[in-house]
């Protein structure tokens, strides 16, 4: 893999307090004028960001990396101590972050640049905080959008019902020996290649920055927060809704960067939100994963500043 970045090393965080909990992040160039925010997928952290940091950094931007609440070098609560981890709560944990950490320093609107959970992140910030963001570039966008703008009403004793049961099945799965099996077989490793096209990318470096965390004695409880989170959040926090939302004004640009062979959530999703919505713009990578950003971050990162560049209100 030649890369004409270098790669950053984001073994040494700082650690900011939020809600009680301690959250690692990094940056870099802070001085800088442009502020941008990288927001890891699920499973991963601020050193996923490895090999895009520097190429920012180096063209203007103030670059921030944050390890959401549960993942990385961040504090890993469970249900005895938060109710659930969901997109919701870590859009919150990204604005304050904003109001705390970034402002102080730089009052100009913030760019999100996510990959996977982290777009749906993004996303979310968009759509609740929109007077903090400037634009969002998701890399992919992992939730299904319904190809239909209607409505679709809730039945609240089924949701009830249903959220009921999906807090029983994840409180009775064993997930600290599940966890326990899948470091012990090397799972994450094939998991891992089967999210990238280019299977050699897939170094010791990248291994060990999944592999740590998910070794943590508290990954299991977080792990399980996570679960029920996703599974039981409410419907104005999935993508379909959000982009609705979104799409009343259309006052924040939106680019999609998709692998043409991802295989945790295919192509034709893209193009089926680009379709809907034609606003948001969709690039493709091509011969590549789920993970476009850390396999092909030449591409990604150019496509993604040169995109960012030609925003009219950037050129103010």
């Amino acid at each position: 893999m030649i890369i004409d970045s270098q790669a950053i090393s984001l073994s040494d965080p700082n650690y900011w307090e939020w809600e009680g909990y301690k959250i690692a992040w990094h940056v870099k160039d802070e001085e800088n004028k442009i502020p941008i925010i990288l927001i890891h997928g699920f499973g991963a952290n601020s050193a996923h960001w490895r090999h895009n940091v520097n190429y920012f950094a180096k063209k203007g931007c103030a670059v921030y990396t944050i390890d959401l609440l549960g993942f990385g070098k961040s504090d890993q609560p469970g249900l005895d101590q938060i109710n659930k981890l969901d997109n919701g709560l870590w859009s919150e944990q990204l604005i304050i972050f904003i109001k705390e950490i970034i402002r102080p320093k730089n009052p100009a609107k913030v760019f999100l640049i996510g990959n996977s959970l982290g777009s749906l992140v993004a996303l979310t910030c968009a759509a609740y905080f929109p007077d903090e963001i400037a634009a969002i570039i998701a890399s992919p966008l992992p939730d299904i959008v319904k190809p239909t703008q209607t409505e679709i009403k809730t039945n609240l004793k089924l949701f009830k019902l249903k959220n009921f049961f999906i807090k029983i099945i994840f409180k009775l799965i064993p997930l600290e020996l599940i966890l326990f099996l899948i470091k012990r077989i090397g799972l994450i490793e094939i998991g891992i290649k089967s999210a990238y096209f280019k299977k050699h990318n897939v170094d010791k470096e990248l291994i060990n920055l999944i592999n740590k965390p998910a070794s943590r004695k508290t990954a299991a409880r977080a792990l399980r927060a996570m679960c029920i989170g996703m599974s039981t959040r409410d419907n104005k926090l999935k993508a379909s809704y959000l982009l609705k939302k979104l799409n009343k004004k259309k006052d924040i640009p939106t680019l999609l960067i998709w692998g043409e062979f991802d295989n945790f959530v295919p192509l034709f999703l893209g193009k089926r939100i680009a379709n809907l919505y034609t606003w948001v713009e969709l690039k493709v990578i091509t011969k590549s994963g789920h993970c476009v950003h850390d396999e092909d971050p030449n591409k990604f990162n150019q496509i993604s500043y040169e995109w960012i560049r030609s925003l009219t209100f950037f050129k103010k």
